[in-house]
């Protein structure tokens, strides 16, 4: 068995399949899909996007400071794949898929009702990086859907059935391998 060498490119998979919305004051809104999203630091909660200067969404969340990063789910598959080959200049991407714009708690860009988990985040920081700039984002409040919650308070995400983007195809998370520990835990 052997190894090639390919050039340097972005080879890091699975990765999140995330529904970034966001919106204007004007009435203005979109949802642009995203797989290059993740956490940088727990306190303050902090996390990121990468997103082409090109796209229809980025000026809107450049000028607004805000974006909502939407958890997916096995139901909103296509609903991700689509706000991902589509752009906002030519439709209104809520209205095409049937999805709820509700307004965020801490932001004004909208939710998407239908995601179970809506991360609500106001720009700190752009960096141009060359194809893509990185949005760090403050966290400033987390919408979990209330059907996804147990009798003592534990949110079970999977339930949801969420997905993932890898090399180009979506997946499903499949069965859990573990809880974290595991590796150590005394039997």
């Amino acid at each position: 068995m052997g190894k090639e060498i390919w050039k340097p490119g972005t080879v890091l998979y699975p990765v999140p399949a995330v529904m970034v919305s966001c919106g204007n004051t004007d009435g203005e809104k979109n949802i642009i899909t995203i797989a290059w999203a993740g956490t940088i630091n727990s306190d303050p909660a902090m996390t990121y996007i990468s997103v082409r200067p090109e796209r229809y969404s980025y000026d809107i969340i450049k000028e607004t400071k805000e974006f909502v990063i939407n958890l997916t789910t096995e139901d909103l598959a296509f609903a991700c794949d689509y706000c991902g080959v589509k752009s906002g200049r030519n439709e209104d991407k809520f209205k095409t898929l049937n999805l709820t714009a509700k307004k965020g708690n801490k932001v004004n860009a909208p939710i998407i009702y239908e995601s179970p988990v809506n991360i609500e985040c106001r720009v700190k920081e752009i960096i141009p990086l060359g194809t893509h700039h990185m949005f760090i984002g403050e966290v400033l409040c987390v919408n979990v859907s209330d059907e996804l919650m147990d009798e003592s308070g534990k949110f079970h995400f999977a339930q949801s059935k969420p997905i993932c983007y890898s090399h180009g195809e979506y997946f499903g998370l499949g069965e859990s391998l573990g809880k974290f520990g595991f590796s150590v835990k005394k039997k």
